[in-house]
């Protein structure tokens, strides 16, 4: 069918172009000289715009540390499939949270926006689904939109054309969701049927729009459950205890504080399994655990008893106590965290691998991060909340497609979870709104010259009371420094560590007069960060 005749006079000569369309391609005819010309890109601008957009793959798990992604630290596992995401796009060498607890920091990383901001300071705090969020923006640019996995707001995910979540924290086995408003039950190991689902959603997806899939892992949080298959995994391995596990928290006194020592306060029976069938180890949250543990299969317990029976009988045996029972319980926590990190990583594989066998990977956006970081023992610790490293620092890891300019190695500004959702908004070439307050992270992943990035970083945790006791505090974070001001009824003071002298964070020189310019130079950029931030008021906390 010919739908239009153009008549073009080119330097004095007419000629006639029919344009001929038919259901594959655009032919233009020229009279005179005949000649055939094919266009892929006969369509409307609006189109090729949305063609050419990336879809976006954003990973995210439960409490991964860096320390136990072999990208960053090659000490207790190697992590080759979430390696390969970094191998093949970059490596954030500083990356941070604003505020190191579970709800909250997947609202910032929703809003772009601080906890003060969007309203969620601690886990109690119900979200506010009306705000602007990123997936909200997306979906009305034309992206199909998808969140499969750990939600943890409270209220109901906004914003996605699909949502298949977990209720609250989730379970490692058989695990319940709720599937666009309805409960639905699921039959498994809940990395493999996150992975699952989110693979059927790839599958089924409207093809003529770009994606955006948020597949959020309840891994690695605690109680640290292995898939059945992977329990004898690193059962021989004696790993070597961080330098400051038995810290005393000289010159700390918010550390003395805290209920989340692995010697004091790990449960044997809700963490380390010990759930003796006499009942003879009585424990805080043993009750908590018979629920968990009642999800499994009479198959799945078969095999969990068939290997946890003989180590609780060991441990009765034994009666361990002191310094030789902390180290039996980090023992322990190390093998069962390590084993859910090798699951996580193995299902982050069959992601890539259907992104490739799809040919999808040139053209998507892969995120991997964590929504804090977490103690591997460092201080005597598990658990976040902090501001020290273990828990401000969160793995990140980004392969942007070279059609899209992404760059390969690592980056070591300081980056933070504010800056997920302008980045995201960026590259799918949606207008980044004003009250953002995170930067797109596009020119650092693309190679361009960046004048004016961020010096330092603020961090704000509001959590207190409650079960881990780690008392409020907000602070500021250099590329040398971090200073950290506790404020509560129980302890207000200051911290300043070195950290190029002193990266484990033993020695607090606040008090320290050779770095007395140091903390007023840091104390006035604190302020700033505050007054930036609009985070003046802390009466209401």
């Amino acid at each position: 069918m010919i739908n239009n005749i153009i008549i073009i006079d080119i330097l004095g000569k007419t000629k006639i172009y029919l344009k001929i369309l038919t259901p594959l391609r655009c032919f233009v005819l020229s009279f005179g000289l005949i000649s055939l010309f094919t266009f892929s890109s006969c369509q409307k601008k609006e189109s090729i715009k949305q063609d050419d957009r990336p879809n976006i793959l954003f990973i995210m798990s439960d409490d991964h540390s860096y320390q136990t992604l072999s990208a960053y630290e090659n000490t207790y596992l190697q992590t080759p499939n979430l390696d390969r995401i970094a191998k093949e796009g970059v490596l954030f060498q500083n990356s941070f949270v604003s505020n190191s607890i579970c709800g909250p920091s997947r609202a910032v990383l929703l809003t772009g926006k601080h906890s003060h901001i969007n309203g969620q300071i601690n886990n109690s705090v119900t979200f506010d689904s009306l705000q602007p969020t990123f997936p909200k923006l997306l979906q009305k640019a034309g992206y199909q939109t998808a969140l499969i996995g750990k939600w943890h707001l409270r209220s109901e995910p906004t914003g996605f054309d699909y949502y298949d979540r977990l209720i609250g924290q989730g379970d490692y086995y058989n695990s319940p969701f709720i599937l666009n408003g309805r409960k639905t039950e699921s039959k498994g190991y809940v990395t493999d049927v996150i992975t699952d689902k989110s693979i059927e959603w790839l599958n089924n997806r409207d093809t003529s729009k770009p994606f955006s899939l948020m597949v959020h892992h309840k891994a690695v949080h605690r109680v640290w459950m292995p898939k059945t298959t992977d329990f004898e995994l690193f059962d021989t391995i004696n790993f070597e205890v961080p330098e400051t596990f038995f810290d005393d928290y000289t010159g700390r006194v918010a550390a003395h504080h805290q209920k989340m020592s692995i010697e004091r306060d790990m449960d044997l029976v809700y963490d380390l399994k010990m759930l003796d069938q006499d009942g003879e180890i009585k424990t805080a949250y043993r009750k908590m655990f018979e629920r968990m543990i009642s999800r499994l299969t009479p198959e799945q317990r078969k095999e969990w008893d068939a290997y946890y029976d003989p180590i609780i009988a060991e441990f009765k045996k034994n009666g361990l106590e002191g310094k030789e029972l902390a180290l039996w319980k980090y023992k322990r926590y190390m093998q069962d965290y390590l084993r859910c990190i090798y699951s996580l990583d193995q299902n982050v594989g069959r992601i890539l691998d259907y992104l490739d066998e799809n040919n999808l990977t040139d053209n998507t956006i892969v995120v991997y991060t964590s929504d804090q970081g977490f103690y591997m023992g460092e201080h005597g610790w598990f658990d976040k909340r902090f501001m020290y490293e273990e828990s401000l620092r969160t793995p990140l890891l980004m392969r942007v497609p070279k059609k899209y300019g992404g760059v390969r190695g690592e980056i070591s500004k300081m980056v933070q979870n504010i800056d997920y959702a302008p980045t995201f908004l960026d590259y799918a070439g949606v207008d980044i709104p004003k009250e953002i307050q995170g930067k797109s992270l596009k020119p650092l992943l693309t190679g361009e010259k960046e004048t004016d990035w961020r010096d330092a970083i603020y961090y704000h945790y509001y959590e207190y009371p409650n079960e881990h006791m780690v008392v409020r505090h907000y602070g500021i974070r250099t590329d040398r420094y971090k200073l950290i001001h506790f404020y509560d009824k129980i302890y207000d003071g200051w911290e300043l560590y070195d950290l190029k002298n002193d990266p484990g964070e033993m020695l607090n020189v606040y008090n320290d007069l050779s770095y007395e310019m140091t903390v007023i130079e840091l104390k006035d950029r604190l302020s700033e960060l505050q007054t930036e931030y609009k985070d003046l008021d802390r009466s209401t906390y």
